[in-house]
């Protein structure tokens, strides 16, 4: 993995939320491929920096490159290149949102707003496989019907059907029965060797994420200006 450029790089970022910093990092580089995990106690930044990663959210301060380029947030070509990274990138949270629709339509979606319609039903069939929730049981049922676990494993599908090249997953294990962590885990692990995806796991559950990541983050260690790579 050494020889592996980075897909991110981030050099001095801030993020604040009311006023007040809740994320500083002064050096971290993510390298294309790697499955990282970011810890640190609550409060250190970590579901910030997913979203930041996700391009979701924009730091205060710094800069942020992406593939090489650097993100700049606002009108004209910077607001464009932040929707391309955007299509790029996937964020999973803790507790991710179901569209008011079958597990179908849920996972098609990110595919449809892509303007994918050729092997649809192949691609949802296959990222729902992938999380071990089989087709001819789950694609037909609707959001209600699913239980804490089935609705995370669903929306990881949605995700995996885009064949992200970033997979982030914020505390992706948090309230999930033993089977459907694993599912998760395994899917993830799949993404990575499958597709190449570069996952990013926040999380406190070391012994899970120790299963799937090459190294840890400890944010908390970051504020100095130390330079993680």
């Amino acid at each position: 993995m050494s020889g592996e450029s980075p897909l991110y790089v981030l050099e001095n970022i801030a993020a604040a939320h009311g006023g007040r910093t809740v994320l500083r990092i002064g050096a971290l580089e993510i390298r294309r491929g790697e499955a990282l995990g970011l810890v640190g106690p609550n409060g250190s930044g970590k579901t910030t920096l997913l979203r930041i990663l996700a391009f979701l959210d924009v730091p205060a301060s710094g800069r942020l490159f992406f593939d090489g380029r650097e993100m700049h947030p606002g009108p004209g070509n910077g607001a464009g290149e932040m929707t391309a990274a955007r299509r790029r990138a996937t964020l999973l949270l803790q507790e991710p949102y179901l569209l008011r629709r079958s597990v179908f339509e849920n996972v098609a979606y990110g595919l449809k707003a892509r303007g994918k319609r050729k092997g649809l039903a192949e691609a949802v069939n296959a990222a729902l496989d992938a999380v071990g929730l089989p087709p001819a049981s789950f694609a037909s049922r609707l959001w209600f019907e699913l239980s804490g676990g089935e609705k995370s494993r669903v929306a990881l599908a949605a995700r995996l059907a885009v064949q992200p090249e970033a997979l982030l997953l914020d505390e992706p294990s948090a309230n999930l029965d033993a089977e459907s962590a694993l599912a998760v885990r395994d899917a993830a692990a799949a993404a990575r060797s499958s597709l190449g995806a570069t996952l990013v796991v926040a999380g406190h559950h070391h012994e899970w994420m120790k299963g799937l990541c090459d190294r840890f983050v400890d944010l908390s260690a970051l504020s100095d200006g130390r330079e993680s790579r």
